[in-house]
């Protein structure tokens, strides 16, 4: 089958964690693969790493790209990367890296429900096994309230009030299953001078139940709490975001954390041949900290 998916910042990934022969680097969101992949080319046979995703079909992807390569999967999410390492017998490790952007092939999935491109069941769960709430379910059932701080504190939506009246309104006439039905809702929730522009109306309010759906935010602070635990003394960790949410997230993340020396004083974007070639690359920032000696 093959990935779509094009990782963004390969080489300041690598540059930044230094992986050597024989280091144990964790990915904790593998995706594709293809940041595993060259990383565990400069670790070499004697070195490993562990790739984690909570997607059971980007492991399938990542399994076929990753063959033959020093590379561990494992599916289970980021946040658990303490409890993996205890059963892999591994106290710590050379790296970590997050890289918390959606996949191009989760995007292109249209039974997922992550995009509005086609239509498709608004389901969004990382993970189609867990018992965790769809995003119909969240549309289907919160209040306008609950609803319009939902779209303001996950997606920034400063019509979040419009946006979940028109929701709450079309429900009393029948349930909102697809993701075609909420993103036409959503366009017609605001004002006519906001439906244009460079990003599609719908994307803030889709961003905001993702976040929602896989709580993305509790399991990066958990990741982040947990990171400098996992880090030999001179281990990085490498975290890759793609809105403000995130990246303030970790920015205080690493610079309150005692046991971290922050390597990016500013975060890493792309190059602009970078985003030339791969446009999702242009809102990436990474950000480096390292493990003290102490």
């Amino acid at each position: 089958m093959g990935s779509l998916h094009r990782p963004v910042l390969v080489d300041e990934v690598v540059t930044a964690l230094a992986p050597r022969a024989g280091a144990i680097i964790v990915d904790g969101t593998v995706g594709g693969g293809g940041h595993a992949a060259a990383l565990s080319r400069r670790v070499g046979p004697s070195g490993r790493v562990i790739g984690l995703d909570r997607d059971p079909a980007m492991l399938v992807l990542a399994r076929e790209r990753l063959h033959g390569l020093p590379v561990t999967l494992i599916h289970t999410a980021y946040a658990e990367v303490r409890r993996v390492l205890d059963e892999l017998e591994i106290d710590r490790v050379d790296g970590v890296l997050l890289d918390l952007g959606l996949s191009s092939d989760q995007l292109a999935w249209e039974a997922r429900g992550f995009s509005f491109a086609a239509d498709g069941p608004l389901d969004m769960r990382f993970d189609p096994d867990s018992a965790g709430p769809t995003a119909a379910d969240l549309v289907n059932r919160l209040s306008t309230e609950e609803l319009a701080r939902l779209f303001f504190d996950f997606g920034e939506e400063r019509f979040s009030r419009r946006v979940a009246r028109r929701i709450v309104a079309a429900r009393q006439t029948s349930p909102i299953r697809t993701t075609g039905q909420l993103a036409d809702l959503v366009r017609r929730s605001l004002p006519a001078r906001s439906r244009h522009g460079p990003i599609d109306p719908a994307t803030r309010v889709f961003q905001a139940l993702r976040i929602a759906v896989n709580d993305e935010l509790g399991q990066l602070d958990a990741a982040l709490a947990a990171i400098p635990d996992v880090l030999k003394p001179g281990g990085r960790a490498a975290v890759i975001s793609f809105h403000s949410l995130e990246d303030r997230r970790v920015k205080w993340a690493f610079k309150r954390d005692p046991r971290l020396t922050v390597l990016t004083k500013k975060p890493l974007t792309a190059t602009a041949q970078e985003v030339a070639v791969n446009p999702r690359a242009r809102s990436a920032k990474l950000r480096v900290a390292e493990r003290c000696p102490n």
